[in-house]
């Protein structure tokens, strides 16, 4: 096992390893930018080093910053957490060239899942369903060809990337020009590889995903699906397991598929598979996460698996101490984004000082963030403060619990989204489950 790790990242997923660390007698090292010289990850940690100023290219994206800051405290180990490096296959070749073990999969996975038309190829190869589209796109006359063949409505999707950038929907022929000439562009400024490529558009659709985690001696087991049809603009904002739509049948079936996918990439430590699935119940690969999501606390709550932990204990070389046959869900479990932003003035960002707080508590209720009393919310980062999680015996208690602890929340001194998140739980749609990807472009708020 490891003696020293670092952390990565910052904001609640860094508490969040730093804790899981200090439980398994793991001393740590955090890194931070000067915005986050007060930061709570920064406090919990064993060591800490400034890595530069404010802006994340020059802190959190500083590869070279990171990796000296590790070899500085003789970390053995870096974990990425989600977002920021997680999913980079560079910062991944530096740490294996470094001989730092990095808590995630090797960068040839990396690489190949990060690239999503290799991605879709491959498990077409492995018999994983995949949504009807094209290869990559050579150029405008081209896309327009091949937008025949597929048809409308259709996505125009970036290879490289995620977080919804580089991803334009086209309802007919006129709208495709200017959808390839901007998803072009958004796609090369935000991660510097401009290709695109398409995929039939479907709606309405749910997106569904599972949970994999994989050892290095060829076990892979599946922790079950979340549902994740409440977004925004491609942004996730409540999250539950298991779906209440999902079939046993289905589900049998997604796992199985899940599975695949894991093992036809030779694939290590923690991961996720995202399906899209129509009105039918027919599902498709839409990508792979070669990471830890921000709404894993979900999957922790129903299985009773600390998958921080597990990431750790597999890159440490541990074999999976349970199979696929171990697994099972119980409850359910929902969790809400908190984020500092206002949903009455177009979801504006929003920083300054935290002047109250208070957050819920009682049985089978999780507050994850970094925020305390007298913080102040810098407006250099993501909006995302925290994670209010809970769970129940029945889908109908956890809504009911979701409610109460939204309630009993208080963040006072900058605007939050905890009144959207209230009016989406008492949605009926919401209520009987039947929801997808237009929840919120329907929603009464």
């Amino acid at each position: 096992m490891f003696s020293k790790i670092l952390i990565a990242n910052r904001d609640e997923i860094a508490v969040r390893i730093i804790r899981a660390c200090k439980e398994m007698g793991i001393a740590t090292v955090a890194v931070f930018s000067e915005a986050d010289r007060d930061a709570l990850h920064v406090n919990l940690a064993d060591e800490s080093v400034c890595i530069g100023s404010a802006a994340p290219k020059d802190s959190y994206l500083n590869m070279n910053a990171v990796i000296s800051a590790a070899v500085l405290t003789g970390a053995e180990a870096i974990h990425p957490g989600y977002g920021l490096l997680s999913e980079n296959p560079k910062f991944v070749r530096l740490c294996e060239e470094c001989n730092i073990v990095f808590i995630g999969p090797s960068s040839q996975v990396m690489e190949l899942m990060g690239d999503k038309d290799r991605a879709r190829k491959t498990m077409q190869e492995a018999g994983v369903n995949v949504i009807p589209g094209c290869d990559l796109l050579k150029n405008l006359e081209d896309a327009k060809k091949q937008a025949k063949e597929v048809g409308f409505p259709l996505l125009l999707k970036a290879r490289a990337g995620g977080g919804g950038r580089g991803i334009r929907l086209v309802r007919e022929l006129s709208e495709l020009e200017n959808a390839y000439r901007s998803a072009t562009a958004e796609a090369q400024s935000a991660f510097g590889d401009g290709a695109v490529y398409m995929e039939k558009f479907l709606s309405p659709s749910k997106h569904i995903e599972m949970q994999i985690l994989c050892d290095k001696y060829g076990h892979t087991v599946c922790l079950g699906e979340r549902e994740c049809s409440v977004q925004r603009k491609n942004q996730k904002l409540l999250e539950e397991s298991p779906s209440p739509f999902v079939t046993k049948e289905i589900r049998e079936k997604m796992t199985e598929q899940a599975v695949k996918a894991a093992e036809i990439t030779g694939y290590e430590n923690v991961g996720t598979i995202e399906f899209l699935m129509d009105k039918e119940g027919n599902f498709y690969f839409m990508e792979m996460n070669t990471r830890l999501q921000v709404e894993h606390p979900v999957t922790e709550m129903v299985t009773g698996i600390d998958l921080v932990k597990w990431q750790i204990r597999v890159a440490a070389g541990l074999e999976l101490a349970f199979t696929q046959e171990d697994i099972k869900i119980h409850g359910c479990a929902i969790e809400c984004r908190i984020n500092a932003e206002d949903p009455r003035n177009e979801f504006r960002p929003q920083a300054g000082r935290i002047e109250g707080l208070h957050i819920p508590g009682g049985p089978w209720i999780r507050f994850d963030t970094a925020v305390y009393q007298d913080y102040v919310v810098p407006p250099f980062y993501d909006s995302m403060i925290g994670k209010l999680i809970v769970h129940a015996g029945t889908r109908e208690e956890a809504v009911r619990k979701m409610r109460a602890a939204l309630c009993e929340l208080v963040i006072e001194g900058i605007t939050c989204n905890r009144e959207l998140q209230l009016a989406i739980l008492s949605d009926p749609r919401f209520e009987s489950g039947d929801y997808n990807t237009d929840f919120i472009k329907d929603l009464h708020f």
